[in-house]
């Protein structure tokens, strides 16, 4: 069995962040129910680049988080839907909102609310900047939030000036700490017996996915400079131009950067790197990153991949995303399983499922994502309101 088997969660998020919560939580085996608004459905059922998927209200950019649910068309301002929603809460373990403000609040639909009909109910709120400040009220997305917590100033370089991480990386950054947090809750409530509510933000995701970063800029009382692919310490671990692309390499202590000089045959830049301390060598930063690039653009970024990872140096070559994809260590795990969708459409063949596997009762797809309204007849019918 997977580990969330039994667990009924009323989904009422929408584009990235909390839909990839609820993803991760369904393909553990939760019952994650997706409440739409019959006439304002996910925004992402129709956002992305083919328009035949679009259509059908099944966009590449909705697929990939929703998968694994039942779909529940449902009006939340009207009587008989508000109705009906108030039976799922009293049946549910978890609810997930992602709606900007007071949205919630306004419909009636608080946690102050929520518990009084469910009070074991675990309720998990997901924002821009949490439901405290002088934000609370502002709505988001990835990219304001990057902006806000100063990912993208670090991301750039003084040549560039700020620039926004390309993938949503604090929006599935966000989603995967609201699964976190509400597998922490739900094993909290087997001991207590308690429900509870979890205020998550994005902003504070943000600071979590720069942790170290963040860590040092309050220890120093200053903004690190960014220094884009090379590290300003550590002449051995940074990007390097092979004859034919680009390469990284990760030399980051005195003994990788030894490997890394006896690999590429300079013995003599490794005796003096063996005998100098961490001052020294920040001190002949430039004669050995200068040493290391002559060496590598050389040959190709394939053989040198090979060359270093042999003489254990961490390194790989830049590769686009089609080609991560294709490569035999991708394979060799289960991280892309099938979509399970109609074939012929332009639908995606595999999708991204989850970061892990376990010996038993893994992540997995068994359904594909629905179209809009798919389960209603089931659900109203399971709640004797055929």
């Amino acid at each position: 069995m997977r580990a969330f088997e039994g667990i009924r969660i009323l989904d009422l998020t929408h584009v990235f962040a909390g839909p990839f919560c609820t993803y991760q939580m369904a393909v553990m085996g939760a019952e994650v129910i997706k409440i739409e608004p019959p006439n304002s459905p996910d925004m992402m059922r129709n956002e992305g680049y083919s328009e035949t998927l679009n259509n059908l209200g099944l966009s590449n950019f909705f697929v990939c988080q929703n998968s694994e649910k039942k779909a529940l068309s449902l009006d939340l301002k009207a009587k008989d839907g508000r109705n009906f929603f108030l039976k799922l809460v009293r049946t549910a373990d978890v609810l997930v909102q992602n709606y900007s403000g007071r949205s919630m609040e306004k419909l009636g639909f608080s946690y102050a609310q929520i518990k009084k009909i469910n009070p074991n109910i675990i309720y998990c709120s997901m924002t821009g900047f949490g439901r405290t400040g002088p934000k609370a009220e502002h709505p988001a997305y990835d990219s304001i939030i990057q902006a806000y917590s100063g990912l993208m100033e670090l991301n750039g370089v003084k040549a560039t000036g700020p620039i926004r991480v390309g993938p949503a990386i604090v929006d599935y950054g966000t989603g995967i700490h609201a699964a976190f947090a509400i597998s922490s809750a739900l094993y909290r409530r087997q001991i207590t017996g308690e429900g509870l509510e979890i205020d998550l933000s994005m902003l504070d995701a943000a600071m979590m996915l720069m942790t170290s970063t963040v860590s040092d800029s309050l220890s120093s009382g200053i903004t690190a400079p960014s220094y884009g692919n090379n590290h300003p310490d550590h002449p051995g671990y940074g990007a390097f131009n092979a004859s034919d692309r680009m390469i990284v390499i990760g030399a980051f202590t005195k003994k990788q950067l030894c490997n890394l000089l006896l690999g590429l045959n300079l013995k003599k830049e490794e005796k003096l790197v063996s005998s100098l301390t961490k001052k020294e060598m920040k001190a002949s930063y430039s004669e050995l990153r200068y040493s290391i690039e002559n060496v590598i653009k050389t040959k190709k970024a394939d053989f040198w991949e090979k060359k270093l990872n042999d003489c254990h140096v961490p390194a790989a070559k830049v590769r686009n995303l089609i080609e991560a994809l294709d490569s035999e260590q991708i394979k060799s795990r289960q991280v892309l399983q099938s979509s399970l969708l109609e074939k012929g459409c332009g639908h995606p063949r595999l999708l991204p499922v989850a970061a892990f596997s376990y010996s038993k009762g893994s992540p997995k797809l068994t359904k594909p994502a629905p179209k809009i309204g798919k389960d209603n007849f089931l659900i109203r019918k399971s709640l004797g309101d055929s």
